[in-house]
């Protein structure tokens, strides 16, 4: 009975649960929480995908003690606020803010960002416009900045991207490069084989490693 009474717990503990909070601007954003603790990880999803395609990689991060925010991003879901009838040029990083200092109010501790694409740069736009030591670090797949200078870009900085990831502008390795070389330190840029993009790494044979780089990253300080 003790046996179960406990792995109850870690189900409910790795279980999500859905939240919502308001934005900065008067929209309103549908997220699925997991886990618990004092360190937590903001996860901001691709163009082509919503909250929920991060739920295996929410429940390895809530198993390795992170209490995980997925949200769905203003023209997402249920989630809305102004610009979201084109989200790609809307304001998404007042999203990740939002749930940033959501996180915040709730008692956290430190505050990482994990976005893939369009929710890399909503992400890299959230640490370059956030205040002082809001974001503790901020790790993208498949983009670099956003509408910011790299300069500005807070805290540590994880860049992953398959060699061959190709848009219709062409490969966005160049791109990423040259933006990571403007960032500041600390920083690393992993480039992996293939062409997969962003959170379709999750779909290829990096992607044990690709999460095996995310948990190491933000365990370092």
């Amino acid at each position: 009975m003790r046996f179960a009474a406990g792995l109850l717990v870690t189900c409910l503990a790795l279980g999500q649960t859905p939240v919502t909070f308001p934005t900065s601007d008067g929209g309103l954003i549908h997220a699925d929480l997991y886990g618990s603790g004092d360190r937590a990880v903001v996860l901001a999803h691709g163009g082509r995908f919503k909250k929920e395609s991060w739920a295996k990689q929410a429940r390895e991060l809530a198993a390795a003690g992170y209490r995980v925010l997925a949200i769905n991003f203003r023209g997402y879901g249920q989630s809305r606020g102004p610009g979201q009838a084109d989200p790609l040029s809307a304001p998404l990083h007042v999203d990740v803010l939002a749930a940033v200092r959501y996180l915040r109010e709730a008692g956290v501790q430190r505050v990482s960002l994990l976005g893939g694409s369009m929710g890399g740069t909503a992400a890299a736009d959230a640490a370059a416009l956030g205040r002082p030591g809001e974001i503790d670090a901020l790790i993208i797949l498949g983009a670099g900045s956003g509408s910011e200078p790299p300069e500005k870009i807070s805290g540590r900085k994880l860049l992953i991207v398959a060699r061959e990831d190709t848009s219709g502008a062409g490969p966005r390795l160049p791109r990423i490069q040259a933006q990571f070389d403007r960032m500041t330190q600390p920083k690393r840029l992993l480039i992996l084989d293939g062409s997969a993009h962003a959170q379709y790494l999750f779909d290829t044979a990096h992607a044990e490693r690709v999460m095996e780089e995310i948990l190491r990253f933000l365990a370092s300080r």
